[in-house]
């Protein structure tokens, strides 16, 4: 097989629990963004833009529909005679199988499956962030420093380093020190989780940390401190442009809501950046003759003959007549029925909100205590249900 200068390994296994319901039945990466996309549409996307046309896509939770959706990856290009993309599910060897047991450990059983390209540099993404990067800019820089790895880093205010792993450098962007969500950071350089690595390096320092029983398998915790310790050259690559991780209900609601206004924070119709999508085939969208849409963004396929205001509509989500929908993101084939009303929430896909109901009205006490720390004040409906006609739910609830 020829050789590759860099293929992508993008680590798309994740659970996704604190999108709560949304993730009941499918991995994090397949979760519906932005009217038509995929959160995994974002970094696919950014490798064919980039010119890399070897992918392999690490599965584990809930594999299915993920599968199903990348097929033979055809719709970012990447139905390649000589690459494409691969789905690689946990190895399994004679009768046993197992999972990954952290991100180094991933890249460490897919060894055999890089090796057959024999790359110069390997590149590894998470599957679940939002943003549009030229990864090949970043190569140029690791190629430049002579770097052994490069990271990429998105500058934080210094108020919510914590939160993230910090790169303490010099002036000449070498990392001198990574601290895993620091309580008293030294730098606001947070790592993005997006790695490229000189394989020859990086091979033999997977396989040492799969021999070590007390390490989390990890890039962050474990092989990054170890090559720093061990004099290896690693460099911060500065990240300046949009990037979200949608990993809880909050942070995905926010994403949809920052594709909107006059000047939306990130944008999907950038033609020098074009972002790819399996979305299915669908007829023009439909507004009826007393609908009214304000600042929202209306899929192919939708039927709206209700009011949407500052809302993102997936293909094939129909508004009734008289239906009110705010704030909210209606995933694909939902239906808000005549005179519903919406308010901030996140509709799941194919569910049913039945005529007259209402989403995310203020709480009575004859709702009782229910929990919100998923939701705060999103409220949430899950795939495939249906709220009866008539029915409340109050702000932050979750309706399984």
């Amino acid at each position: 097989m020829p050789k590759k200068k860099m293929i992508a390994m993008l680590l798309a296994g994740g659970q996704g629990s604190r999108l709560g319901v949304l993730t009941k039945s499918m991995a994090k990466p397949a979760v519906p963004f932005g009217g038509k996309y995929r959160i995994i549409d974002f970094p696919l996307s950014n490798c064919v833009n980039s010119d890399i046309d070897t992918v392999g896509v690490l599965t584990q939770y809930e594999p299915l529909a993920l599968n199903a959706y990348l097929g033979s990856g055809q719709p970012w290009d990447l139905d390649r005679m000589n690459g494409g993309v691969f789905v690689l599910p946990p190895y399994v060897s004679g009768s046993s199988g197992r999972w990954y047991s952290g991100t180094a450990n991933a890249i460490y059983q897919n060894i055999p499956f890089i090796d057959q390209y024999d790359p110069e540099y390997v590149l590894i993404l998470s599957g679940d962030h939002i943003y549009k990067m030229d990864y090949s800019k970043m190569l140029a820089y690791h190629v430049k420093k002579k770097a052994d790895a490069t990271i990429a880093v998105l500058t934080v205010p210094m108020e919510e380093a914590s939160r993230f792993g910090i790169m303490n450098t010099d002036g000449e962007g070498r990392i001198l020190e990574f601290e895993e969500k620091p309580k008293e950071p030294k730098s606001n350089k947070a790592s993005m989780g997006i790695y490229i690595f000189n394989w020859r390096i990086l091979r033999p320092y997977l396989v040492a940390d799969e021999d070590d029983k007390n390490s989390d398998h990890d890039f962050g915790k474990n092989i990054i401190p170890k090559l720093i310790s061990s004099g290896a050259e690693l460099y911060a690559w500065d990240f300046k442009g949009y990037w979200k991780d949608v990993g809880t209900l909050g942070s995905l609601w926010e994403a949809n809501m920052d594709l909107l206004g006059s000047k939306p924070e990130f944008r999907l119709s950038d033609k020098e950046w074009r972002i790819y999508s399996k979305s299915p085939a669908m007829p023009p969208h439909y507004l009826g003759a007393d609908s009214k849409v304000k600042n929202s963004i209306v899929s192919e396929g939708c039927v709206v003959y209700g009011e949407v205001e500052k809302s993102v509509l997936f293909t094939g989500a129909h508004i009734g007549k008289g239906a009110v929908v705010r704030d909210s993101i209606v995933m694909p084939n939902a239906v808000v029925g005549e005179g519903a009303v919406v308010s901030k929430a996140i509709i799941g896909e194919g569910a049913v909100i039945s005529k007259g109901a209402v989403i995310g009205c203020e709480p009575t006490p004859e709702d009782g205590t229910y929990d919100t720390k998923l939701t705060g004040d999103i409220t949430l409906v899950a795939n495939t249900v249906t709220v009866p006609e008539g029915r409340r739910v109050p702000v932050g609830m979750i309706v399984k």
